[in-house]
């Protein structure tokens, strides 16, 4: 079985799974990178992992190379395509081959509501990609995020074609026992926050829920890990409502060390809002066994989080604090979700295991068979009923 998989560039969340999948397919399996990766990409200290793997096809490169890509499109058993330019499967959703689109949702719209609705480029988009080919039989959705399917069945797309997607990233495994061990032994609790200091990752919420946990005198600490426009705003108002001693903002990590924070953290609270397409802080605070407290809206959590089990899911401010107080007040359940959550994502959610579950997915398409895939990676996506608590 020949699948090529279709994107702007390699990335670091990518090589995982692509690695697994060779693995299985060997030559069998190619990754298309279509565009060179981003100018600031470098600068941020990302490399051009499109110069280290043998299964990359850098389309980009030369016209002999888009011709390779172009005709790897038209002639492979299947094909998944992620957000890029058509052009190299016009041919094959013409032929109504098997492919797959790789998306998070239709409705996250950072630029306004409005403004998306009535921008013909962006709508004229929408129809080319999920509308136009709407009847073709053998046209799938892989969804990276839990409110894909809400938005597509609302449209009436790939109706019983959407499957669970997203971030499948290199997986560290501890003695978790040992490791949360260690993490008690720390004076204070301690939180993390890990994000771009930008509007929708919502900093000021940690600010605010700092301000709550230091004035009914709970034992913790927070630290914001990242950069961004709204950086300086938080510093100030850190000044400002004299949390110094409770919430340091440690600025920009390698991302090779951001690991050492989840590592000796408690809590992680991922408070990102519906732009948040998926959200892999997630995913890397729970491997390294934190109880994760995180925003209902991320894309993410339906996937990842089960609430109560391997983590908190909250939807309001509220919410969020008498989350976090729980979990630093009770040691059990604190214990409980860090465990359940490194389990989780060691064992359901690795690459090893979206690969083996793709092509199971592949093969029964192919060969007309049942599908027994009823958890994790490629298995259906289902319509999220919103909590109302």
């Amino acid at each position: 079985m020949k699948v090529v998989f279709y994107s702007n560039f390699l990335t670091h969340h990518q090589v995982p799974f692509c690695l697994e999948m060779q693995k299985r397919l060997g030559e069998d399996f190619k990754f298309v990178s279509t565009v060179k990766i981003y100018k600031w990409r470098l600068d941020l200290g990302f490399k051009d992992l499109d110069q280290e793997y043998d299964f990359v096809v850098r389309a980009y490169e030369s016209e002999e190379m888009k011709e390779k890509a172009l005709k790897l499109a038209t002639e492979s058993d299947i094909v998944i395509i992620g957000s890029i330019t058509d052009e190299y499967i016009i041919e094959r959703l013409k032929q109504d081959k098997i492919t797959f689109r790789y998306r998070y949702r239709v409705f996250i719209f950072p630029d306004g509501f409005f403004k998306t609705i009535f921008n013909k480029e962006k709508m004229q988009l929408a129809f080319d990609r999920h509308i136009k080919y709407r009847k073709n039989k053998n046209l799938y959705l892989l969804t990276a995020n839990g409110y894909g399917a809400n938005d597509f069945n609302f449209l009436g797309l790939y109706k019983g074609k959407i499957y669970k997607w997203g971030y499948f990233l290199e997986t560290n495994h501890y003695d978790i026992e040992k490791l949360i061990e260690e993490k008690e032994k720390n004076e204070k609790i301690q939180i993390v926050w890990v994000a771009r200091f930008i509007k929708w990752k919502h900093p000021e919420v940690v600010i605010k829920l700092a301000k709550k946990l230091k004035k009914q005198n709970y034992n913790f600490e927070i630290k914001m890990l990242g950069t961004g426009v709204l950086e300086e705003k938080i510093k100030r108002k850190i000044i400002k409502n004299n949390l110094q001693d409770v919430v340091t903002v440690v600025g920009q990590v390698p991302s090779d060390k951001v690991k050492d924070y989840y590592e000796k953290a408690n809590i992680f609270i991922a408070t990102s809002g519906s732009n948040e397409g998926w959200g892999a802080v997630v995913n890397e605070s729970m491997n390294a066994g934190c109880a994760v407290i995180a925003n209902q809206k991320m894309g993410s959590v339906p996937f990842l989080i089960k609430n109560n089990e391997n983590g908190l899911v909250y939807n309001s401010f509220k919410e969020l604090e008498n989350n976090v107080k729980l979990v630093i007040e009770n040691k059990e359940l604190r214990k409980k979700l860090s465990i359940n959550a490194y389990k989780y994502i060691t064992e359901k959610w690795t690459a090893s295991t979206a690969a083996e579950n793709l092509i199971n997915l592949f093969e029964s398409i192919v060969n007309n068979k049942k599908y027994e895939i009823n958890e994790g990676p490629a298995s259906k996506a289902e319509k999220i009923q919103k909590r109302d608590n």
